[in-house]
């Protein structure tokens, strides 16, 4: 189908029993226990196809600015020590300005490639605006973690959810839905692999 701008996106891998992340998520573990199952149809599995070769692409395409929580940038609790600079080495994939949740004032942190992690302590809507000032009309992604999706959806922002729906139980973990949330969206794609099946909802609203 051809693609179309959208202006709030979230795409995230989850298990088939409703969990994006598994339990005891660490510095050595960042995804929890087996969370990282979730993922292989992106991570080099030889397995995957075109379909998973399509998600990736959904995945990677460029946003004006990004949106996450703090367990998503990285494993410290509460007050900021040290130099951590997230997950992802010198350059972050993000090439944006990125927003992070967090309770605890911390100065901006300019990364190479474009991306600089600004830390946001007055709560979601005030991320989410300031996320949309500075995308330029390129459109803004909510990254993650659980705890910011639930928020996301909430808050009714997001345009279109994207889900890989790996074929994993976990058991337990981290889930981006709350009981109390109504699902407006319908799907509008579904490509599948042996590894995940890939669904792109739309807000019934958007």
């Amino acid at each position: 189908m051809g693609e179309e701008f959208v202006e709030t996106t979230c795409h995230m891998s989850v298990s088939l029993d409703g969990f994006v992340a598994g339990p005891e998520q660490s510095e050595a573990d960042p995804l929890g226990k087996r969370g990282k199952e979730l993922h292989t149809w992106h991570l080099g599995d030889p397995r995957a196809n075109e379909a998973d070769a399509t998600a990736s692409a959904w995945l990677g395409r460029p946003r004006g600015a990004y949106v996450m929580g703090r367990n998503m940038f990285g494993p410290i609790r509460g007050e900021w020590e040290g130099d951590w600079r997230g997950w992802w080495g010198p350059e972050p994939p993000y090439h944006a300005p990125v927003f992070v949740l967090t309770h605890f004032d911390h100065e901006p942190i300019e990364m190479e490639g474009g991306t600089t992690f600004h830390f946001v302590t007055d709560g979601f809507d005030s991320a989410y605006d300031q996320a949309l000032e500075v995308a330029d009309g390129k459109g803004v992604d909510i990254a993650g973690g659980a705890s910011a999706v639930r928020q996301a959806l909430a808050a009714g922002v997001v345009d279109e959810l994207t889900l890989d729906i790996a074929p994993v139980i976990l058991g337990s973990g981290e889930s981006i839905f709350d009981p109390e949330v109504s699902f407006d969206f319908e799907p509008v794609e579904v490509l599948h692999s042996p590894l995940a099946t890939h669904i792109r909802y739309r807000r019934l609203s958007a």
